[in-house]
């Protein structure tokens, strides 16, 4: 799997003229990596993942899968929203199967890949539940679970954790990394979180208030992920205050510890 995206434009048409949300944006994801792209809010996160998942349209530039053009939605891209997006009136096994339903496949088939993902998520004994029986932490797992049954080639998340609560968020953070080890599943995940960001990542996109444009690649080397102490290690940090202070002039609240952050020796960076 090779995802690339060149020289990527997007302009918006508003009242008052034309609107840049993404100007020359270039990146690439490869074959089982776990990347993220960081920005405030105005910073075209949503809308670059939009044009990955081929729900727009780039004004310029181009959105290549294996060298194969983006030229709308695809099953060989799943996406994951920050809302959960679950059908109420189905059970979760529903839920999770619709996406194979819609493709024609069997139903003995799709009940059975549905509930090999229920179980890779850790819902087998919920699957006759309805969304609204569920906690915040497990639709997002059923939502995660029904993107990775039509076995995509990439998974795009756009802020999945931003509406739980810090506890399920870093549950749910350990919880994508093993899914990410176990399924090999490459992954491109937007946030505003940057302690989010450098957690799950191994390189991290650093992108700059609107227009959106990519301020800065970043290769994030970290010895543990299984411990959420990793975040108070003095490497993390460091990895913390080079994005806060890439981001810091952009002018825009960022997600951050309630700790006052210090943002004196960034020459060593």
């Amino acid at each position: 799997m090779h995802l690339e995206v060149n020289q990527l434009h997007k302009q918006f048409k508003t009242r008052r003229g034309s609107l840049t949300a993404l100007k020359n944006i270039n990146l690439h994801v490869e074959e089982g990596e776990f990347i993220c792209a960081v920005g405030a809010s105005g910073s075209g996160k949503s809308t670059l993942l939009r044009l990955i998942a081929g729900l727009e349209t780039p004004t310029a530039g181009e959105v290549l899968v294996d060298g194969v053009r983006v030229i709308g939605p695809g099953c060989d891209r799943g996406m994951v929203f920050q809302s959960y997006t679950l059908y109420p009136w189905m059970n979760v096994l529903e839920n999770v199967e619709f996406g194979l339903k819609l493709q024609g496949v069997a139903k003995a088939k799709r009940r059975q890949q549905a509930a090999y993902y229920l179980d890779v998520v850790g819902l087998s004994g919920f699957a006759k539940a309805l969304p609204n029986e569920l906690s915040g932490g497990m639709k997002q797992r059923v939502a995660i679970a029904r993107a990775l049954v039509s076995r995509p080639k990439i998974l795009l998340m756009d802020e999945p954790f931003g509406a739980l609560d810090v506890q399920t968020k870093e549950a749910m953070q350990q919880f994508l990394l093993e899914i990410w080890r176990s399924t090999n599943t490459t992954i491109f995940m937007i946030t505003h979180d940057v302690e989010e960001a450098i957690f799950l990542s191994q390189r991290i996109y650093v992108l700059s208030a609107r227009p959106g444009t990519i301020k800065q690649e970043l290769q994030i080397e970290l010895s543990s992920k299984s411990d959420p102490q990793t975040k108070r290690s003095p490497i993390f940090q460091k990895y913390k205050d080079k994005v806060m202070s890439l981001l810091s002039h952009d002018g825009e609240r960022l997600i951050d510890n309630p700790e006052p952050l210090s943002l004196g020796s960034h020459n060593s960076h």
